[in-house]
């Protein structure tokens, strides 16, 4: 699995990490996969409801340190 794109949204509060997630996927073509680092908990529910109202796919959802929170989007 190739990841074109990283962001970092840690120490970022609601609606910030989403802000610049929907921003970085704008630059994304069908089938390439953005890499998230993030802290807000928030972002843990508001994440998968975005993907589904965007038709994008979360192919996984990692804490990888306590209270930092590692996604996988696929764009659509």
């Amino acid at each position: 699995m190739e990841i074109k794109e990283t962001i970092d949204t840690k120490g970022l509060s609601c609606p910030m990490p989403m802000m610049k997630l929907a921003k970085a996927m704008k630059g994304l073509k069908p089938g390439e996969i953005l890499e998230m680092f993030g802290t807000d908990p928030g972002t843990r529910a508001d994440l998968p409801q975005w993907c589904e109202k965007k038709g994008n796919t979360l192919l996984e959802e990692t804490e990888p340190e306590p209270g930092v929170f590692r996604f996988l989007i696929q764009k659509q």
